[in-house]
């Protein structure tokens, strides 16, 4: 059996879809294992479990928003399990207004987690001016 360092390397090493969904799975489940072995003074970490571009943007309310956001604001993860499109559907809202998506090839892992009633928060990561609506908002995904 591969010991944990060779098992991480080989799994970064495939750059599938499927792949990724599992190392965010795993980075989630680490996290949530580390939080409840931990006192309760140090449950303030944050463990960063993916950056995502905002998927959507252009069907929802980012553009009237997108002047008006800054780095490092705060974003709200809402699941969305009825949603028509994705049954792991995760809402990106922005001070109650709905951005967009987390894109539907990295979400199994965030509705897993949120689904389970794990802590997931947001924020802001990069935005920029670009031709291509979904490369304008970049945001980071944490579990507590």
């Amino acid at each position: 059996m591969p010991s944990m360092p060779e098992a991480w390397r080989a799994a970064t090493r495939s750059n599938t879809p499927e792949s990724r969904r599992r190392l965010i799975a795993c980075a989630i489940m680490v996290a949530c294992a580390l939080a409840a072995s931990q006192p309760v003074a140090a449950q303030s970490v944050r463990l960063l479990v993916q950056s995502s571009p905002l998927a959507g943007f252009r069907y929802h309310q980012a553009p009237d928003a997108f002047p008006d956001m800054r780095i490092g604001d705060p974003l709200d993860l809402v699941r969305d399990p009825d949603n028509s499109h994705d049954a792991s559907a995760v809402r990106v809202e922005w001070r109650g207004r709905l951005l967009g998506y987390v894109p539907r090839s990295q979400n199994d892992a965030v509705a897993w987690a949120m689904d389970r009633g794990e802590t997931m928060s947001a924020r802001v990561s990069r935005l920029q001016q670009h031709r291509n609506p979904r490369q304008r908002i970049e945001f980071e995904i944490f579990v507590q």
